[in-house]
């Protein structure tokens, strides 16, 4: 009877595996067929009945730091880099400064502003685009990478819930007793809560910094035809466009290559402390 328990349980566990290889070598696929082509040296995005390019080159990525006249992709990574940076910045101080307040302080409106939050967080953020462009027209920030910043960190405070998870497992006993010692409400969020919360800090970075990064909708409607304030993901879609695919596909790969890169090791390096931040803010609040 246990034998047959413990076989059951291994074809169980060898049907999991092998499903799980099967998921992981379709999402891989695709990922390598970018890096794939960005490295071929015939123009088009088809390889005319073979498996695998004819050729390799290094063109496509040093085309795209030389090759400027059309497709200026070091100044759109800049752009990106500095829009994602400053984004970042802005954003997680909101949410931890939100989260904190709804987590540690009891006032009249703080259920209501809880529930608001939420119902608004369910609504996708492109339904307001237009509305944020015609705002920003107004008071003369369309087109401009400030008002990419403004954008993206304006509305980071609503999505505080992971964050405030993780602070409800911090116990209260610990602003007790630093109040009881004299500690302001700052000195207590700025020298014994941060120091203590290292993953959500973590979490929060990434999340903060990635939307930015990768953004295409927000980035196309506010910029519109400023060629020179492009991020990488409108720049990278427009050697997409019909005219240009040809010419330009392989050099779109490279670029959508090096673009994962930065993101890529941001993620390895912090992996551990976005996982324990993810889970630790999981709790109800």
């Amino acid at each position: 009877m246990m034998n047959s328990m413990k076989l059951r349980a291994r074809l169980a566990d060898g049907v999991i595996y092998a499903i799980l290889s099967v998921l992981s070598i379709i999402w891989l696929l695709p990922i390598a067929y970018l890096v794939l082509m960005s490295f071929k040296a015939e123009k088009g995005p088809y390889l005319d009945g073979y498996i695998f390019p004819k050729g390799y080159t290094l063109g496509n990525y040093t085309g795209l730091f030389t090759n400027t006249e059309l497709f200026s992709y070091p100044r759109w990574f800049m752009n990106t880099l500095f829009v994602s940076i400053l984004s970042c910045v802005i954003s997680t101080a909101f949410v931890l400064m939100v989260a904190y307040a709804l987590s540690r302080l009891r006032f009249a409106a703080r259920r209501p502003i809880m529930n608001v939050a939420l119902v608004l967080g369910m609504f996708p953020g492109f339904m307001s685009v237009i509305a944020i462009y015609h705002l920003l027209k107004a008071i003369g920030l369309d087109k401009s990478l400030a008002a990419l910043v403004l954008v993206y960190a304006g509305g980071a405070g609503l999505g505080y819930y992971i964050t405030k998870g993780f602070f409800d497992t911090i116990p209260r006993a610990l602003d007790e007793a630093a109040t009881l010692d004299g500690a302001t409400r700052w000195e207590i969020f700025y020298k014994l809560t941060l120091p203590m919360s290292g993953p959500i800090i973590t979490y929060a970075v990434l999340t903060s910094f990635m939307a930015p990064w990768v953004d295409f909708i927000l980035a196309s409607v506010i910029m519109k035809d400023n060629y020179q304030n492009y991020t990488i993901a409108l720049g990278l879609f427009r050697m997409l466009e019909r005219e240009n695919i040809y010419s330009y596909f392989t050099s779109f790969c490279a670029g959508a290559v090096l673009v994962a890169i930065p993101i890529s090791i941001l993620f390895m390096l912090m992996q551990k402390n976005y996982v324990e931040g993810v889970t630790g803010g999981a709790v109800k609040g």
